[in-house]
């Protein structure tokens, strides 16, 4: 990403994620990163659909599910993510 496309994680809580295909996840909750490197781990779903909690999702120690952000693949109005990447 170049310098002004940075995204602060401020503006990405609360968005709604969704597929390339449109299905939604629920919202993000959260964000786990490494302190170290600061590398992006993990998005932690809030409101989760019935479509996400039916999948085999990893959850976090408070059960929240949660899905790699190595599967996002944009954001903007929405936080778009590759299903075939988690599934």
């Amino acid at each position: 990403m170049a310098e002004d496309e940075k995204k602060f994680s401020k503006h990405i809580l609360g968005k709604t994620v969704v597929t390339k295909s449109g299905k939604r996840f629920g919202e993000v909750g959260n964000i786990t990163f490494e302190t170290r490197t600061g590398e992006l781990i993990q998005i932690v779903l809030k409101n989760a659909t019935g479509y996400a909690s039916n999948l085999d999702l990893e959850r976090d120690t408070q059960g929240d599910l949660t899905l790699p952000f190595s599967s996002v693949i944009a954001v903007g109005d929405f936080v778009v993510i590759a299903e075939e990447d988690i599934v």
